[in-house]
């Protein structure tokens, strides 16, 4: 019951974290850089806010290398009730599948027949990037059957918004048939990240299994402080690398007070040919340049008069002032001009008294105007409130009624009628008069 409570907190959790993307305009912002990542697929979010500060082919199609153990581990631990007493067989017909595929291993093979703690494997598959881990867990889950597994790292996909994810293999083996997006691992990191142990795995440099001599050590070289490739502000999460697949990388950076998450994927490789690491020297200059030149703003605070707009049947007034509904609160550039902000209100030609300070009454659309490009961006759409209570003037409403109807073109019409009849009734007075006049004269010339 307690892991089942754990799987739908976490579910819960990053629902909210992908609904708070969805409904904010500032999810869609991509600011200017100088970095020019190598990376061909790239995806940088605040973890503060869920805003996107820059992204490069985030819904391509890419292969994902060893991140497909991001999704390895979440459907492990769901389905393993106990994870740090459980312990599982490793049998060599299950890690006979990786002979020849020169796999990155966790050394499983020295513990054939033996049964191993499941916190091991974790351990084994997200800090050396063991594939034998992967295929222990997928067996063992499956029950025997690594579709079973498969199976249910797709269904989760689904169940997490993934568009344009498949997988087939728990640990990342190149097959064409093996793809997600910058975007939808993003999805299925943050989901991870709400799992009791994953971010400690994930960011674990050196581990030391049960029983063995020697320890793992991550293949995250921006999490070594031994490597060349250590970056101070780096933590976990994963890496990946086939010939196909190139360089892949999923981590998170903080610095005072901000963090970021970051997704890059086919990044150049080929065995033997060209081995740099391209994704670790692209996260370190993407996170050296947002955790330096951004900061996240407060642009407008509840307080902050947006515009005016015309009131009609108020007492007192013809206009009212309009503030936003909540705090906008969006990372910018630092030593932002404020004419890179500018809101365009959405509102009617006139609003009607009476009104009330928590009556949402229009919309304004706040941007960010990029001074190296002029690209506008949306930041937010926010709601709009009167700064403070208008109320109702009947004698103001019975005028503008009555200049209303006035106005109206009944009211003209019928007036217009009115006017046509009493001009036609003194033509009419005026013939019948001159007619009476002749009459009488021809009346008393008759006489005469």
């Amino acid at each position: 019951m307690k892991k089942i409570a754990v799987t739908i907190l976490a579910t819960l959790m990053a629902l909210l974290t992908l609904v708070s993307v969805s409904v904010t305009g500032a999810g869609a912002i991509t600011f200017s850089t100088t970095v020019q990542p190598q990376s061909e697929a790239v995806l940088l979010v605040s973890m503060d806010n869920g805003q996107t500060v820059y992204e490069k082919n985030a819904d391509k199609k890419m292969y994902p290398a060893s991140t497909t153990k991001i999704m390895t581990y979440i459907i492990a631990y769901e389905n393993i009730e106990d994870v740090d007493n459980t312990r599982v067989e490793v049998k060599k017909e299950t890690l006979d599948v990786l002979e020849g595929t020169g796999s990155s291993t966790a050394y499983l093979s020295d513990h054939v027949g033996e049964k191993v703690k499941v916190i091991d494997l974790l351990y084994s598959l997200m800090v050396p990037s063991g594939n034998d881990a992967a295929l222990v867990l997928a067996d063992y889950i499956g029950n025997g059957d690594t579709q079973k597994f498969v199976d249910l790292m797709n269904q989760k996909a689904k169940e997490l918004g993934c568009e344009n994810t498949h997988f087939t293999n728990p640990d990342g083996l190149h097959d064409e048939d093996h793809y997600t997006t910058a975007r939808d691992l993003l999805i299925i990191t943050n989901y991870a990240l709400t799992l009791p142990n994953f971010k400690k795995i994930s960011n674990t440099v050196s581990y030391t299994c049960e029983g063995d001599d020697s320890p793992l050590r991550t293949t995250n070289y921006l999490i070594d402080g031994n490597s060349e490739y250590y970056y101070t502000y780096a933590e976990g999460i994963k890496t990946g690398t086939t010939d196909e697949a190139g360089r892949c990388l999923v981590t998170t950076g903080s610095a005072d007070g901000q963090s970021y998450i970051l997704v890059l994927l086919g990044a150049p490789y080929q065995e033997g040919v060209h081995e740099e690491y391209y994704t670790f020297t692209d996260a370190a200059a993407l996170f050296r340049w947002c955790l330096t030149s951004l900061e996240l703003t407060t642009v407008k605070t509840t307080e902050t008069p947006i515009c005016e707009a015309k009131v009609k049947y108020a007492s007192g007034r013809n206009k009212v002032t309009l503030v936003p509904e909540k705090d906008l609160i969006t990372i910018l550039p630092k030593n932002l001009s404020p004419d890179s902000i500018v809101v365009e209100p959405n509102l009617p030609e006139e609003l009607e008294a009476p009104l009330k300070t928590d009556q949402v009454v229009g919309t304004a659309s706040v941007y960010y105007v990029d001074p190296a490009t002029g690209e506008k961006q949306v930041i937010e759409t926010v709601n709009l409130l009167p700064a403070e209570a208008v109320e109702h003037s009947g004698f103001s409403a019975t005028l503008e009624v009555a200049g209303a109807i006035f106005r109206s073109y009944w009211f003209l019409f019928v007036i217009g009628l009115i006017i046509l009849v009493i001009l036609i009734y003194i033509i009419v007075s005026r013939i019948n008069r001159r007619r009476k006049k002749r009459n009488r004269e021809v009346k008393r010339y008759r006489n005469l």
